[in-house]
């Protein structure tokens, strides 16, 4: 049984590993002046590393060269990324982020007033009708469940729950309930 792993790859093309150790400081110079920073270079030349090391070539005429070749397109598949990157999260930025939005006092308040109002149409509901809602709305408690808690069918919750509907839209549109 033979394991393929990437030590025995490695073996397996001394030449492009032994070219790798030699012009590791020429890669690593290479990289930092295509990417900019010696940190981004260190990353680049890591991630050549592991190509190198999990697809070993066959003997090359001019291993060196290879490896130039292939840290060039490194850097530069990371600079466009780089660049990708950079114009999504500027068009993400200028387009607003919705969950920081705060909105304006005014309908801060309306919408607290608007939810206290709701709060009390709720309690003012009758005790079953108020009960079912809040374990189905709030709890997200199942309406079968709800009718055995109850005692009842659950048709007379479903009933339950859409006069608690009727009259929190009747509260929405400015009408009377039921």
């Amino acid at each position: 049984m033979r394991v393929d792993t990437a030590e025995t790859q490695v073996m397996a093309a001394p030449g492009l590993v032994a070219a790798y150790r030699e012009q590791r400081a020429q890669l690593l110079r290479l990289l930092a002046a295509r990417l900019g920073s010696a940190a981004d270079a260190e990353d680049a030349l890591q991630d050549l590393w592991l190509r190198v090391a999990a697809n070993p070539q066959p003997e090359l005429a001019n291993p060196a060269a290879y490896l130039m070749r292939m840290a060039n397109n490194l850097a530069t598949d990371r600079r466009i990324a780089a660049q990708r990157r950079a114009v999504l999260e500027t068009d993400w930025a200028a387009s607003g982020d919705v969950a920081t939005d705060r909105p304006s006092p005014e309908r801060e308040l309306l919408a607290r007033d608007a939810l206290r109002h709701a709060d009390r149409v709720i309690a003012a509901m009758p005790e079953r009708m108020r009960l079912a809602y809040r374990l189905f709305r709030i709890d997200q408690v199942p309406q079968r469940e709800i009718a055995t808690r109850l005692d009842i069918s659950v048709s007379a919750v479903e009933k339950l729950l859409q006069r608690a509907y009727r009259r929190l839209h009747a509260l929405a549109d400015g009408g009377d309930d039921d």
